[in-house]
């Protein structure tokens, strides 16, 4: 044996003499502890992982809650129900259209829906809508000065006129026009990098606070008359803290089954005037006014209150305040909106 080779078997025996073996006779001596570890010489091996971040449109963590919001026009005639994947938004806008029929805009953020549909056509209110939000916008097409104005918003479309059947699915089992559906995984699959997550819509109220606005009342049912072809009923199912969406007296189902329910429902009163456009049939499209100030139903935990909103500019989000002028703040989850028109006959109970 060489001088090298005999002065490093010195040193481990040394070695093992000092830190000593474990197990018995023959077994191999214990590694060293690298400096910071706990008593036993052990190498900590706990990770931590940092919780989900809350999504800006629900409140609730959400393994998506950077990803850009992503907003689907949905059909609401009788032919287009039960929809595709409205109990996986995060927030649906209600909008009368012509004729008294009412359309959405579903919001997907934090969840992703396998058939998102019936997709249906771009409305003149949309931008001042979506603008805020940003992110991508899918519709089926529309008039060209609707689809001009929703050209000029700061969204990514991601329409049928712009991606056709590459991206959606005209399905044998529905009638046109209500047989046109994608996926949120599809659409997404079409974003820009720079599309940004969407700024809150709403306040949140901070885990285990209870609603409870200046002029808050209980209530476990409300009617809104949307229009003269469509009524809204929502009843407060205490057990899921939501309450669940009744249309034209029929409970709201969805394809995958189940009737719709959300932990906020806005009711907002806006005025609507009539455009120059018309539709197939020659009826006139209406438009909402959205910018401007109103009144304001909300209903969460089941409980009411009214108060009002104001919206300054088409990028500007919607405020909502009580009767007293304080910002309310929601229950985290989900929230569905009603653009009412101003009067629109409405009940509580």
């Amino acid at each position: 044996m060489g001088r090298r080779s005999r002065g490093a078997a010195t040193v481990v025996a040394a070695a093992l003499v000092l830190a000593g073996c474990r197990g018995g006779d023959g077994d191999a001596a214990a590694p060293a502890a690298p400096a910071g570890d706990g008593p036993a010489g052990d190498a900590d091996t706990t990770t931590t992982t940092a919780p989900p971040a809350p999504s800006p449109l629900t409140g609730l963590a959400s393994p998506n809650a950077a990803r850009p919001a992503l907003v689907v026009k949905i059909d609401n005639a009788a032919a287009a129900r039960p929809q595709a994947g409205l109990d996986k938004a995060d927030v649906v806008f209600e909008e009368v259209v012509e004729g008294g029929e009412v359309r959405f805009m579903a919001v997907f953020q934090s969840q992703d829906a396998e058939w998102v549909g019936p997709v249906r056509s771009v409305r003149p209110v949309d931008p001042d809508i979506v603008s805020p939000l940003g992110g991508l916008f899918a519709y089926s097409g529309g008039t060209a000065q609707f689809t001009a104005l929703i050209r000029r918003a700061p969204v990514t479309l991601v329409g049928y006129s712009e991606l056709g059947l590459e991206v959606y699915t005209k399905r044998r089992d529905r009638r046109a026009p209500s047989n046109l559906y994608s996926s949120t995984a599809k659409l997404y699959a079409r974003a820009n990098p720079d599309d940004a997550a969407p700024p809150p819509l709403f306040r949140f109220l901070g885990a285990g606070a209870a609603f409870v606005p200046s002029g808050v009342a209980p209530a476990t049912h409300a009617t809104v008359n949307v229009s003269g072809r469509s009524r809204a009923d929502w009843d407060f199912d205490a057990v899921a803290n939501l309450w669940r969406r009744g249309t034209n007296g029929t409970p709201h189902t969805v394809e995958a089954g189940g009737q719709l329910g959300f932990a906020n429902v806005v009711v907002q009163y806006v005025p609507y005037r009539n455009t120059t456009a018309r539709d197939q049939s020659g009826t006139l499209v209406p438009t909402a006014d959205v910018m401007g100030t109103g009144p304001v139903l909300v209903l969460s935990a089941g409980q009411m209150v009214r108060g009002t909103w104001s919206k300054a500019t088409p990028t500007s989000v919607t405020q909502y305040a009580d009767a007293t002028g304080a910002p309310l703040s929601l229950t985290p989850g989900t929230t569905w909106v009603t653009l009412a028109p101003t009067g629109a006959a409405t009940s509580t109970a």
